[in-house]
């Protein structure tokens, strides 16, 4: 058999030049990708340009076009906006400009492009590659290239990447910036819901979307707002009385705020536009409500950028380059973007005429349309949104007589709460009762069990850890008093949301069933642990908070280490044995080298570690930090390896280090996690409504078949819900970890990002895939 993959090796940039800029409006991250884009280019041997300036640069020339080198991207990782510069150019849109801009371009060879906007820019991109041969024609003609340069830069290639707070590209499920931009948002609707808790105000925020809802419908998701107004989703007529019944609904439930979030864009169904001072002026006319307004404008794109935006940007870097080396004169303009967590390429106009047919679809009112032609995750979290705001005091709710009980396993994680919260709602909203276990499966067989009504969770999503109370403990020696209690509360379904502790109890659970046929109902387990080490899931709940506390803890030892110079930071991260952290940490914060249990490493790869580090400090970045996991090595200590730098950087840098500990398991929940947590969670609570519907039998619920107890987790680009027993085989128990990780294919780009050479495996990589127009029913998607 021929090994068919392909290898980084066998790929070449020798000869090509690439030119990277960033158009129209900037967003966190965009330098996570000029850095990825300049390093993987220097990396295969090709010339990368910095066009400064974006468009304007390219029409300019001179200085706006300058060479970039390994150290000239070193320390933009951690840094907002975008270093290159960005500005709306007018020259570019004239036929004049592009010429300029051709003949720019020819004098330094640059035949790829590597554009980092949003759709304008990249339409303009895609024009330019359309007149680029006419244009070396005319420069030809009025002698300005020889005809011998037109014929060697015959062909511009075109790769795009989406920068934009708004999310609002078709073709990908999350722009770069998007996540950044929910960070702000949230950042403030914790801090405004402390003082409208004090002062039992409203709020009427005001988000950035003009032409899209994404940020305000996922972070009205994210923070439990009472409200959420955008340009999707029109509100019906008679909105202005619902919404007010809603909110002083909400206050007779003893809720002290209400937290009305705007979409910038936001219209009614005549396609008039509602402002935050409209909504103000409603609720205190109406209520008599004390109402703010907050508009949080350029706050939005402003700040550094998140773990999930920096490796979003890196790995999308990463792909531009392959895309651009693998381009033939035949090849249509490309945007990298991600489906799920894979890195997809899709036909650049295909993306844009999709997005254009979005906002036609809007100003004709078909808004069913728009919400779908928006995509999968758009469709998810609106209908997530949909269920999660059903509930009315005064309209019956239908009764279905079933107990569902909820519990978390494991070490606290943050987004369980939101998980709890979305469970909880939704088995109301479906008529279930709920009932909310304390401790896990210790508390389940002291009997720490009781009904959970709609407002006892309220203003969870917010909160870090565990408000139900967690415990490791497994619940096989318990085994006979959980039925007991599983009888004595008539417990008719089971949702288990937690880490390793939880995935293992499913399955003593389910052992069990022969035993005890109180067991015998519908089970399913949703992860929630910051080493996201659950067989079945590419992701878990907490992860992605983790990975913040990891990221911004590296960003300010790196602060530290840049003033004192010459010093090399060991951290330890947490995780058990799985080096997801530790990796994807280690990519988000830019580290030299990162040890993990699953790649194992000796003595000889420490030493080719600490040489790289001292031909490091000889350029002008003199500082170094290395992650290390947990479980990595018996011997290799973090105290070893930390006496091992130091014994072997003597006179050239010194060590410090540092264990991170349990920060990584506390603080609030980032929107990822949130917006996670809670998506999953219904999803888990609409799979029990359906298999109790399927098992009850003669007046009782009895469930023993393998996929009635299963694990929901998210899987490439959809969430699937798997029988645990069949996991089994997936699994190394003594590790606790997945025998295969998705994201050990990520740790060759943080070794070439921190210019190591290495063994790539692109066969991943180059299938260009063409837009799927939205089919009627596709519910899997996240």
């Amino acid at each position: 058999m021929t090994d068919s993959r392909k290898f980084i090796e066998n790929l070449s940039g020798a000869g090509k030049s690439i030119g990277v800029l960033t158009s129209g409006g900037d967003a966190q991250g965009m330098n996570a990708a000029v850095r990825a884009v300049v390093r993987m280019g220097i990396y295969v041997g090709a010339k990368v340009y910095f066009v400064h300036e974006g468009y304007q640069g390219m029409v300019d020339g001179g200085d706006n076009i300058k060479e970039a080198s390994w150290e000239s991207v070193s320390s933009m990782l951690q840094v907002g906006g975008t270093v290159i510069g960005s500005a709306r150019c007018k020259d570019f849109r004239t036929h004049e400009g592009r010429l300029r801009a051709a003949l720019n371009l020819v004098q330094r060879g640059i035949t790829n492009l590597c554009v980092i906007g949003g759709d304008g820019s990249l339409t303009g991109a895609n024009l330019f590659r359309e007149e680029w041969s006419g244009l070396l024609d005319e420069l030809v003609q009025s002698g300005q290239i020889t005809e011998e340069a037109s014929q060697t830069h015959s062909t511009l290639h075109i790769v795009g990447m989406v920068g934009s707070i708004d999310n609002d590209f078709c073709g990908t499920d999350m722009t770069i910036g998007t996540d950044s931009a929910l960070h702000r948002i949230i950042e403030v609707v914790d801090a405004i819901m402390t003082t409208a808790q004090s002062h039992q105000r409203t709020f009427v925020l005001e988000v950035m979307g003009r032409h899209c809802g994404y940020l305000a419908l996922v972070s009205a998701l994210a923070c439990g707002a009472d409200w959420v107004l955008i340009p999707e989703m029109p509100p019906k007529d008679g909105w202005e009385e619902q919404m007010c019944h809603k909110l002083s609904e909400n206050r007779a439930d003893k809720k002290r705020l209400n937290i009305i979030i705007v979409a910038e864009g936001a219209i009614d169904h005549n396609n008039k536009p509602i402002t935050t001072d409209l909504i103000k002026d409603l609720v205190v006319r109406c209520l008599g409500f004390d109402t703010r307004v907050t508009i949080l404008g350029h706050v939005q794109r402003g700040g550094t950028p998140s773990a999930f935006d920096r490796i979003l940007a890196s790995r999308m870097g990463v792909e531009a380059v392959l895309a651009l080396l693998e381009a033939s004169p035949g090849t249509p303009a490309c945007v990298v973007s991600l489906c799920g967590n894979q890195a997809v390429r899709v036909p650049l106009m295909e993306c844009v005429q999709m997005t254009q047919e979005v906002q036609k679809a809007m100003d004709e009112k078909r808004f069913a349309e728009a919400v779908k032609l928006r995509g999968r995750s758009f469709e998810n979290n609106l209908n997530t949104y949909k269920l999660l705001s059903h509930h009315k005091i005064d309209t019956e709710l239908p009764n279905s007589s079933f107990n569902v009980a909820v519990l978390n396993v494991g070490a606290p994680a943050a987004g369980m709460n939101a998980a709890v919260r979305s469970a909880i709602r939704v088995g109301i909203t479906e008529g279930h009762t709920m009932f909310a276990v304390s401790d896990g499966f210790e508390g389940f067989y002291k009997g720490q069990i009781k009904e959970i009504k709609w407002g006892d969770v309220g203003g969870w999503t917010g909160q870090g850890g565990s408000l139900l109370g967690t415990k490791r403990t497994l619940p096989a020696k318990h085994i006979g008093k959980i039925a007991e209690q599983m009888s004595i509360h008539n417990i008719n379904a089971l949702l288990v949301i937690g880490g390793f502790e939880a995935y293992l109890g499913l399955m003593e659970l389910q052992a069990a069933r022969s035993k005890h046929t109180e067991l015998c109902v519908p089970m399913v387990m949703v992860p929630a642990t910051v080493s996201n080490n659950i067989p079945g899931s590419d992701l878990s709940i907490g992860a992605d908070t983790a990975l913040n506390a990891i990221t911004d803890t590296c960003d300010r030892i790196k602060q530290s280490a840049s003033g004192t110079k010459r010093r090399v930071f060991i951290i330890e991260t947490m995780g058990g044995y799985c080096g997801y952290l530790a990796t994807v940490g280690g990519l988000a914060a830019g580290a030299d080298a990162a040890y993990i249990y699953e790649e194992p490493f000796d003595i000889r790869d420490l030493q080719s570690n600490v040489e790289h580090l001292t031909e490091k400090m000889k350029t002008s970045i003199q500082r170094g930090l290395v992650l290390r996991n947990e479980n990595c090595s018996e011997n290799y200590t973090t105290d070893f390896i930390y006496q091992l730098y130091t014994e072997e950087g003597k006179g050239v840098f010194d060590c410090r280090k540092n264990v991170l500990g349990h920060m990584q398991q506390g603080g609030a929940p980032s929107p990822f996690d949130r917006n996670f947590g809670t998506k999953i969670a219904a999803k888990a609570m609409q799979w029990i409504s359906k298999k109790l519907k399927e098992f009850y039998r003669e007046g009782r619920v009895f469930a023993n078949t393998e996929d009635s107890a299963c694990l929901l987790g998210m899987r490439r680009r959809a969430l699937v819900f798997q029988p645990v027993v069949q996991l089994k085989d997936e699994t190394d128990f003594v590790h606790r970890i997945p025998k295969e990780q998705w994201w050990l294919r990520l740790r060759p780009l943080m070794k070439i990002l921190a210019k190591y050479k290495t063994s790539y495996d692109v066969s991943d990589a180059g299938q260009l895939e063409h837009i799927v127009r939205p089919r009627a029913k596709d519910s899997s998607a996240i």
